[in-house]
């Protein structure tokens, strides 16, 4: 049911290319009346700032840093979350121990762990572990709700027809609880950039994306911030994207074992 219901949510939300070029059209417009591109940088000018950006060096050495420490993060909070919801629903003192951090780590603001965090860690890290703290209650809940709803018939009838443990890994675990995690992932990855590139904005690491968007909105860079603003957004989609295409790959790949 859940499958079917997030590939129509999918269908229902999927973004046309008329309504990008209308957005585009409302923007420049906009600029143009307003007639000041440090308050609204005209998507020309931020487009010819983009072109620049690509033809860097420093621009990819920037992207790598937070892309490898952001992802760091989320593959972390990944890993940790299906182990700890695993364990979670198999004991349940672990359960109520976990419930207590889970919820403070969803209703904390994330400027006051940045802050915090700041005091233990070096600025050149602190992304990896915003990112961890964002992401990994998503996975935990998503994943602990998926082996609460896991149909308990079908693991009867599993142990009844003694089923091989890999299939039953495969049919009853994965196939089970595959749509709670890509549902988890999908919004873990873009609260872990956005969460990132926040932090990277405090801490200003050096060589990060977040220091160069500092950097453009003290020199009142407007085309550049919104340049660099794109490229997150066009990193994180990727990013969702391919790590969703891999899962896919790996459901086919066990399948056919």
């Amino acid at each position: 049911m859940m499958i079917s219901t997030t590939t129509q949510t999918r269908k229902k939300n999927k973004i046309k290319l008329w309504t990008i070029a209308s957005w585009l059209l409302l923007w420049q417009f906009a600029s143009m009346a307003l007639d000041k591109q440090i308050l609204l940088a005209s998507p020309l000018s931020v487009g010819r700032c983009l072109i620049l950006l690509l033809g860097e060096g420093t621009f990819w050495r920037r992207i790598w840093f937070s892309f490898g420490r952001i992802a760091a993060g989320f593959f972390a909070a990944a890993g940790i979350g299906i182990l700890l919801s695993a364990a979670a629903r198999r004991i349940s003192l672990v359960k109520d121990l976990l419930a207590l951090p889970v919820a403070a780590l969803k209703a904390t603001p994330v400027a006051s762990f940045v802050v915090l965090v700041l005091i233990w860690l070096p600025s050149r890290n602190l992304s990896v572990l915003i990112s961890f703290i964002m992401a990994f209650p998503i996975v935990y809940t998503n994943l602990l709700e998926g082996f609460e709803n896991l149909d308990g018939k079908l693991f009867q009838m599993a142990q009844v027809f003694a089923m091989p443990v890999r299939k039953k890994l495969y049919y009853l675990y994965f196939a089970g609880l595959l749509p709670y995690f890509r549902s988890a992932c999908a919004v873990a990855i873009g609260m872990s950039w956005k969460a990132g590139i926040a932090a990277e904005l405090i801490g200003i690491p050096g060589g990060s994306i977040g220091e160069s968007l500092y950097n453009a909105k003290i020199y009142l860079e407007t085309p550049s911030l919104f340049a660099w603003t794109i490229v997150i957004i066009a990193v994180s989609v990727l990013f969702e994207k391919g790590f969703c295409f891999c899962l896919k790959l790996a459901a086919r790949g066990l399948g056919d074992v």
